[in-house]
């Protein structure tokens, strides 16, 4: 599913939540305190509890707040375009690297990408030039082409940086605000949605007051591992590209590796995200990861379930302890009890907002064991049960 596809069923689900989307709203400045942050804009001031800059790579949120940013240099230029041409025949489908770098032609008809290891664009702002884009393809391929029409064109390189921490007391960051790096490896978007989904469950529960102490805290120290290691992902795919001996070595044995059982299931799950796994109290081989979307008896998937944006407790074998545990939670975790045929080892899971398992037991784990680490997982995500009496 493309970007813009994505954009569209995200913007028309905020729609039906009745969410105030204002677009063309520039944030020239913000005073944050210990009650609120009051924004400055081009249409005038807004006062909120909290402020999350969501405002891409050059976020102005970030530069204005002060967020350590470290990171890597760019040692690379690249186009992406869309273009009419003739001179094609030579050109290879895919991705091929040439001894000046590497082009990537199609599926997309028309679409190109040039790489090119000559340091990063002395104005990455510029205007794309139907005569540098076809200097630049001519000169990788190696192929006389010649482009007749620029349909888009855009430029980019491979800095890669992260901030330190994703909060700075009522000021967060999210998505390419709080990390940057180059497209390849596909995993932008994905990266910059499960920081939302992380961060939203949370910030909610803050703003309704239901958080537990340092509910906000465990954003950066669940999410910042997870950008560190598509920073290193994207590094890596940049350093396969390079046309010397050793890069070519590099990607051909790699490329071995991923043709294995193996490596394909690795691959596969870091870049679907299946291969994430937060670290969260608990031994069950579930417990931090995203919970398989489970076909239920009812003929339901446990997704059908999910969408009201609460937790749930689906309990696989009708056990009225576990479901009398979550019901102070009412409002907070729905309960489910249905069966599994396919997983007939889980006796019950509690399924965080975001989608991420946050307990789970199989078919026989003894009490008190199973109900204490439901009991400290309800406690540490959604803090004290309904009517629990506080200390002091």
């Amino acid at each position: 599913m493309v970007q813009q596809d994505i954009e569209r069923l995200l913007g028309g689900r905020a729609d039906e939540l009745g969410v105030d989307v204002r677009r063309g709203v520039e944030l020239t400045g913000f005073d944050a305190d210990d009650e609120a942050v009051t924004v400055r804009t081009s249409h005038g001031a807004i006062r909120a509890g909290r402020l999350v800059g969501c405002d891409g790579g050059r976020s102005t949120v970030r530069k204005l707040a002060g967020f350590e940013f470290p990171g890597t240099e760019p040692e690379i230029t690249c186009h992406q375009a869309v273009v009419e041409m003739t001179g094609t025949e030579d050109l290879k489908i895919g991705w091929t690297a040439t001894d000046t770098g590497v082009y990537g032609y199609g599926p997309t008809p028309g679409r190109v990408v040039t790489v090119e290891f000559d340091g990063p664009p002395a104005d990455r702002d510029a205007p794309v030039t139907t005569e540098d884009l076809q200097a630049r393809l001519r000169r990788v391929s190696g192929v006389g082409i010649t482009i007749t029409e620029v349909r888009t064109a855009t430029r980019f390189t491979d800095h890669a940086r992260q901030v330190t921490d994703y909060r700075k007391g009522r000021v967060l960051l999210a998505g390419d605000a709080a990390h940057v790096h180059s497209a390849f490896g596909s995993q932008g978007l994905s990266l910059g949605i499960g920081d939302a989904m992380n961060l939203g469950w949370k910030l909610a529960a803050v703003i309704v007051g239901r958080a537990p102490k340092g509910l906000l805290d465990t954003y950066t120290r669940e999410r910042h591992p997870v950008g560190a290691w598509v920073l290193d992902w994207t590094r890596s795919q940049v350093a396969a590209m390079r046309p010397d001996p050793q890069s070519r070595a590099l990607r051909e044995i790699v490329s071995d590796l991923a043709g294995t059982v193996a490596g394909t299931t690795y691959l596969t799950a870091r870049l679907n995200g299946g291969g994430v796994r937060y670290e969260l109290a608990g031994a069950h081989p579930l417990t931090g990861r995203s919970t398989p979307d489970l076909e239920l008896t009812d003929g339901d998937r446990l997704a059908d379930h999910l969408h009201g944006g609460r937790a749930l407790l689906l309990d696989l074998t009708d056990d009225p302890e576990l479901r009398a545990l979550a019901a102070g939670y009412a409002g907070r975790v729905d309960t489910l009890t249905a069966g599994c045929p396919s997983r007939p080892e889980l006796a019950a899971v509690l399924v965080r907002p975001d989608g991420l398992t946050a307990w789970a037991a199989d078919a026989g784990a003894k009490a008190p064991t199973s109900t204490a680490g439901l009991t400290e997982a309800l406690e540490e995500w959604f803090g004290a049960p309904e009517g629990a009496v506080t200390p002091g």
